[in-house]
């Protein structure tokens, strides 16, 4: 089995006539946390959800743990699998979206237990165990109780990630996960990354906050325009940028956050 838990060869994708993605190759090992950078309608998230088959692809091939996502080889032909099997094959891919999509009428609790006990076939008590300790680690087991209207943003988002890694999935793929909040909420969402970083878990982050990126990222790659322009090492993209576009962008954001 390769070393890599994502591969991704070649991959394309379109809507009608706009090609979104431009041929794009990467792949990630276990453990290593990539954040996906470039500006609005680079191929961020549009790639992210193509890794978790939210999306179908027009040509080349993503595995993950080895297996090919969403789709059978059939002689020289990819085959879409039926839903069952790709429902099978999501739960090993965690996915945080930028909105929270939290169950409104569940508490906290409900929210982090009802996949594994729904979907991984868990008793409820231990689910309710697992979901206490998933949530002391991002630092909110005193909301078990509430629901999510009680809660800001910065906290739904952190019941989001709880939620997500219940389901015990090989990988993370997180979609702008601090978009929709304001500076300061943002600050308790990057540090419950940063600890998810530190305890070995494999991610791909796309994000426009280069905090996340250059603060414990170990790769920074940049789209733009459905390409990969740079995949380098985060230290060495930030401090040492080999491509124009590149600097051109961390010019950018340098200036917006002055």
């Amino acid at each position: 089995m390769s070393a890599h838990i994502i591969q991704i060869d070649n991959v394309h994708k379109s809507y009608g006539a706009v090609q979104v993605l431009k041929g794009i190759s990467l792949t990630v090992p276990k453990g290593q946390v990539v954040a996906l950078l470039g500006p609005s309608g680079s191929g961020k998230s549009t790639l992210l959800r193509c890794i978790n088959h939210l999306e179908t692809i027009n040509g080349g091939q993503i595995r993950v743990n080895g297996e090919l996502i969403g789709y059978e080889e059939r002689g020289t032909r990819l085959h879409e699998l039926p839903d069952t099997r790709i429902a099978r094959q999501r739960r090993a891919i965690g996915m945080v979206f930028q909105s929270f999509n939290l169950f409104r009428h569940m508490t906290v609790l409900r929210n982090v237990m009802t996949g594994p006990v729904d979907v991984l076939g868990k008793s409820r008590e231990e689910a309710r165990a697992k979901a206490m300790e998933l949530l002391e680690m991002v630092g909110l087991p005193d909301k078990a109780d509430s629901y999510p209207s009680q809660l800001s943003g910065g906290q739904q988002q952190r019941v989001a990630i709880a939620r997500t890694l219940a389901m015990e999935p090989r990988v993370l793929l997180l979609d702008e996960p601090t978009s929709a909040l304001d500076p300061e909420l943002s600050k308790e969402v990057i540090s419950t990354i940063r600890a998810l970083a530190d305890q070995g878990y494999t991610m791909m982050i796309a994000t426009h906050e280069m905090s996340i990126a250059s603060g414990f990222c170990d790769r920074a790659v940049l789209m733009a325009d459905g390409h990969v322009v740079e995949d380098r090492a985060a230290a060495e993209f930030f401090a040492d940028p080999r491509e124009a576009r590149t600097r051109q962008f961390l010019d950018h954001y340098a200036k917006t956050a002055h």
